[in-house]
């Protein structure tokens, strides 16, 4: 799922800018919108009726909406969150230092070269959002079992080391993209694996926060366990993707330091 967040001048009204994006976006697919309310209940409900649902709660912020919404959506709209780590659109004057796209008022608007700022960025992928892509091949019929594995941010490697605040991750996105195909179509031809799902983060990641999926869909559990380990070790071997890391005192490409 792309994402684009929407940020308006004090003059703009937010509703002028995000009706004609979604007018362009609902021809891709099913799209999500994302923004800012009032409301502080004191516990979760939800409203469901035979054309709909609604739901309010506590506890959910804007990158936990983006990653409920991946699982389901093509796209997503985020209204009023400069701060979000999407491609941001500015409209009117805002404070956005460096927006992806940004148009002087609500006529000057063009949503293509929204579209496409937004679709120029990487996509949001969740564990469940690529669950959901496997489990929607055809030869889902002839699973019986799905294996995922999830790298994230060690705080320690042991209990004497520096913890490490975070991991930032760059890549080549085309060459990435590539060979990650190549594994997932490599992993495809096992006997008995009949999906292969994989999706590496880039930019700052804190700690404890998930970095890499893997997701396998196969006919046994053994034929996906041996294909999720190997689906991680060759992208680790064969991706380039280059690690910085963010200790208390200090800050290093990983590959610097690694012999």
């Amino acid at each position: 799922m792309h994402a684009l967040g929407i940020v308006t001048g004090p003059t703009v009204e937010p509703d002028t800018v995000l009706e004609p994006l979604l007018d362009q976006l609902e021809d891709r697919g099913r799209v999500g919108v994302v923004r800012k309310g009032e409301m502080a209940p004191d516990r979760t409900v939800y409203e469901i009726g035979d054309e709909g649902w609604s739901a309010r709660g506590s506890g959910l912020d804007a990158e936990d909406a983006l990653s409920s919404l991946a699982e389901t959506h093509d796209a997503a709209l985020i209204v009023g969150f400069p701060q979000a780590d999407v491609p941001q659109m500015a409209v009117g004057e805002t404070e956005l230092d460096e927006p992806a796209v940004a148009f002087s008022d609500p006529g000057a608007v063009e949503p293509r070269t929204a579209i496409e700022a937004m679709e120029g960025c990487e996509p949001i992928e969740t564990l469940e959002s690529l669950v959901a892509t496997v489990k929607a091949s055809p030869r889902a019929e002839l699973s019986g079992a799905i294996a995922t594995f999830t790298g994230q941010v060690r705080a320690k490697e042991t209990v004497d080391d520096e913890p490490t605040e975070s991991l930032t991750f760059e890549k080549y996105d085309e060459v990435a993209a590539e060979r990650m195909g190549e594994i997932e179509e490599e992993l495809t031809d096992w006997d008995g694996v009949h999906e292969v799902a994989m999706h590496h983060k880039v930019g700052r990641i804190e700690r404890g926060n998930d970095i890499v999926f893997v997701v396998v869909l196969a006919g046994h559990r053994g034929q996906a366990f041996k294909a999720v380990e190997a689906g991680i070790n060759r992208l680790k071997e064969a991706v380039p993707i280059f690690k910085k890391e963010t200790t208390v005192e200090a800050e290093f490409w990983r590959h610097e330091r690694e012999p």
